[in-house]
């Protein structure tokens, strides 16, 4: 905080006004003409900023500032002569100013946080076996980085040999995870193992890194809803109190028959007591710390309407794979002419689906010289992908395909079944299996005690979702869903009134994840996908979930108590003036300590750890 006042130039200000008031008020029992200077330098010092800022963001909004109902009070006691009790009501304004922009600083802070885990250099590889320090930003793609051991991984890329890898700054997990060759590995993490090299695969704007920071500074910047409803009726209720205090002062001076200075005096009492600063400081310090732990334990908002909106969903819907599942396929059995097989390896090559990359994996080895490079590979989201007249895909898209009934007694072994076809005839499958989650299983429960209905929505067949939905326990589940017909499920809760909340990974469940009321992605899906949500979980966890809704259960209630508290003191502050038995420092005094109450209760969120029983969850897996 010291660093904070001597560094800033409004702390400096504070600090040189704190000093003319104390010499003023010195003064006051030796030279009345000094201390009144005295005081005049204070004030001017200690209203500077709070005066700048009600002045400029009233022109530039054209409408009045909270801080000018201060400034106007100040300048009403300087005229009755009151200049020691204007130079105290601003000293108290002013330290309340610094202390809540200190405040607001502590819970944005994450952005600076999250800065500081990206070395901004990094040591890369060349040729002849130089080994050169250049500035992160200037990596290029196809650059060989060296890691060493207890060294920050600078940019995203895949590594040439086994490595221990701690993902903390990303996942807030701190256990190490072991990577393999040519495993992924991401900026702002810490190589635990021996030195590797990476092969930078993302620009230095395109890494999960700066995404997330991304998001985060997005978040910060979109107000929740009670923010927007308070900054919407904060100039209506500026001008109502700038049209109340005179009639309230000739009210007292004419039908009270108090005398005109004590009369104006109350009146700039009234116009502090009322100013609404606790009130404007109840929802956006709180919900910048809410957002802020969020970040710090592996869950992204993309704003405060989302943070706050998480604690009133009623149902959420819930995609399969990587979300219940790990999403880490294995090919079990497969049958496929050779051409197509090859045809197939090609195709999954382009896509980012956990299935195809299962696929490619256990095909490494096949030699795709004779396939056509130059023939286009296209997705059908939620079905698969094509190149030319071969098609793999899901087996609900074949199912006028000719030879399709041939491949059904494969449906029924419960793994998840690709089918491959050429020139409108199904030629082959693949059967897969996937783990599931056991984290996930307790997510389900643990949502399903608040009394929200989970229900499982996925393409996969009947068999596979059947068996997951029963592992995992979720309400109800629908097999073999089109992209159309999640959407169909979202909008038919909505109809019922209900607050809906999605999960998905992949580009088929953008859709829905962007007609819901709160889209949630997994933080390892597509791009598409984390663009439409309106939550991120960097981790594919869903306790990490659970955590981010009771933190907006926190959130929602500690701003309901900010504003019940605000009020309150507005009430009762006013309620003394009427009856003259409040003065203007202690009116100030109560005032700005109930915006800074307000603020600190807000701060709580950022220390906010997860509840054992919120995220206990075992790390066993079940093969479906």
């Amino acid at each position: 905080m010291i660093n904070y006042l001597t560094k800033s130039r409004q702390g400096q200000f504070l600090v040189v006004g704190i000093l003319f008031a104390v010499l003023g008020s010195v003064f006051m029992s030796i030279n009345d003409g000094y201390s009144t200077w005295l005081f005049y330098a204070a004030i001017f010092f200690l209203g500077f900023y709070a005066a700048k800022d009600a002045v400029v963001e009233t022109i530039r909004e054209k409408s009045p500032n909270v801080d000018l109902l201060m400034i106007l009070a100040a300048l009403g006691a300087v005229i009755i002569n009151y200049e020691s009790e204007g130079a105290a009501l601003l000293l108290i304004f002013a330290t309340a100013e610094v202390l809540e922009d200190y405040a607001n600083n502590k819970s944005t802070s994450a952005i600076s946080e999250l800065m500081a885990q990206v070395p901004e250099t990094a040591q890369v590889l060349k040729a002849n076996g130089e080994v050169v320090t250049v500035p992160t930003e200037e990596l290029e793609i196809g650059d060989t980085v060296v890691v060493t051991k207890g060294a920050q991984i600078p940019i995203d890329g895949v590594i040439d040999r086994k490595a221990v890898v701690n993902e903390a700054a990303l996942t807030g997990e701190a256990v190490p995870v072991e990577k393999d060759q040519t495993d992924e590995v991401f900026a702002g993490t810490i190589n635990e193992g021996n030195v590797f090299h990476l092969e930078v695969t993302k620009s230095n704007d395109e890494t999960v890194f700066s995404n997330i920071i991304r998001m985060v500074e997005e978040a910060q910047r979109r107000p929740s809803r009670i923010s927007k409803v308070i900054d919407r009726i904060e100039s209506k209720y500026v001008i109502s109190v700038l049209v109340i205090v005179p009639i309230f002062i000739f009210v007292l001076y004419t039908m009270m028959s108090i005398p005109f200075e004590e009369a104006f005096y109350r009146g700039m009492v009234f116009l502090t007591v009322a100013s609404p600063c606790a009130l404007v400081a109840s929802a956006t310090p709180a919900t910048l710390s809410a957002i802020s732990n969020g970040a710090k334990h592996g869950i992204l908002f993309k704003g405060g309407a989302a943070m706050e909106a998480l604690s009133t969903m009623d149902t959420l819907y819930t995609d399969k794979t990587g979300t219940l599942t790990y999403g880490e396929f294995k090919v079990d059995d497969y049958s496929a002419p050779e051409a197509v097989l090859k045809e197939v390896v090609y195709m999954e090559q382009q896509s980012s689906h956990p299935i195809a990359q299962a696929i490619v994996s256990a095909f490494k080895e096949t030699d795709l010289s004779s396939v056509d490079h130059e023939e286009p590979v296209n997705e059908i989201a939620g079905s698969g992908v094509e190149k030319g007249k071969v098609r793999v895909g899901k087996p609900t898209a074949f199912s006028d395909f000719k030879n399709y009934d041939h491949f059904k007694k494969y449906f029924q072994k419960g793994n998840t079944i690709i089918l491959a076809a050429k020139d409108k005839e199904v030629v082959g499958y693949f059967s897969l299996s996937d783990q599931i989650r056991r984290q996930s299983a307790d997510a389900v429960a643990n949502f399903q005690k608040e009394g929200i209905k989970v229900t499982l929505l996925t393409g996969d067949n009947e068999e596979v979702t059947a068996n997951v939905a029963e592992v995992v326990g979720v309400d109800d589940y629908k097999a073999s869903m089109l992209p159309e017909d999640k959407i169909d499920y979202v909008m038919q809760s909505q109809d019922k009134e209900e607050v809906v909340g999605m999960i998905g990974d992949g580009i088929n469940d953008a859709p829905a994840l962007a007609n819901a009321d709160i889209g949630i992605a997994m933080g390892s899906g597509s791009s598409v996908a984390m663009e439409s949500s309106d939550v991120v979980v960097v981790k594919n966890d869903l306790s990490k979930l659970f955590y981010s809704y009771k933190l907006s259960k926190r959130l929602n209630r500690i701003i309901f108590q900010n504003v019940v508290f605000s009020i309150s003191v507005i009430v009762t502050l006013i309620v003394l003036n009427l009856f003259g038995i409040l003065g203007l420092p202690l009116a100030v005094l109560f005032h700005e300590g109930s915006t800074i109450l307000v603020i600190l209760n807000g701060l709580r969120l950022i220390g906010s750890k997860p509840k054992k029983e919120d995220v206990d969850a075992s790390l066993e897996s079940v093969k479906v």
